[in-house]
């Protein structure tokens, strides 16, 4: 399946933002995934609007910057993001982002319920987590493929 940029595309206030968010909900009936993919465009001075997803319905989210800059408050930490930089707003945890920069902030975003996966059959995802342990030691770990 094929979908293109700006298929679908629609303005959405969410959870009281300081202005409408550009929205394309990628394969939103053929995903066949525990998540949704959207692409969000946000104005400058645009924000999501601080929320939470707990309750009857407990959501993640990620977010991964595509261009321009993003304030990000996540409990009561702030992160500034630029292109390529994530983070992970864990189900029942305030977030917002905000764009406080002089473009417009194109994002990526997955949510869905929080939940895992056996992945251990993959040699990426094994190669992610030894790398990740090495730099959590201190080392670095390897760059390239052995």
């Amino acid at each position: 399946m094929l979908e293109r940029a700006g298929h679908a595309t629609f303005d959405y206030t969410l959870h009281d933002g300081a202005a409408p968010v550009r929205i394309q909900h990628h394969f939103v009936d053929e995903l066949g995934l525990a998540v949704n993919i959207q692409t969000w465009e946000l104005p400058v001075g645009g924000s999501e609007g601080m929320h939470r997803h707990d309750g009857g319905q407990p959501l993640q989210e990620f977010y991964q910057v595509i261009s321009g800059r993003a304030l990000m408050h996540l409990r009561e930490q702030e992160f500034r993001l630029g292109p390529g930089d994530s983070l992970l707003a864990p189900a029942g945890v305030e977030h917002d982002v905000v764009n406080d920069g002089d473009e417009p902030l194109r994002l990526i975003t997955v949510w869905g319920p929080p939940g895992t996966m056996d992945t251990t059959g993959y040699g990426s995802v094994e190669r992610a987590r030894a790398l990740a342990a090495d730099r959590a030691r201190g080392d670095g770990g390897p760059t390239q493929p052995d």
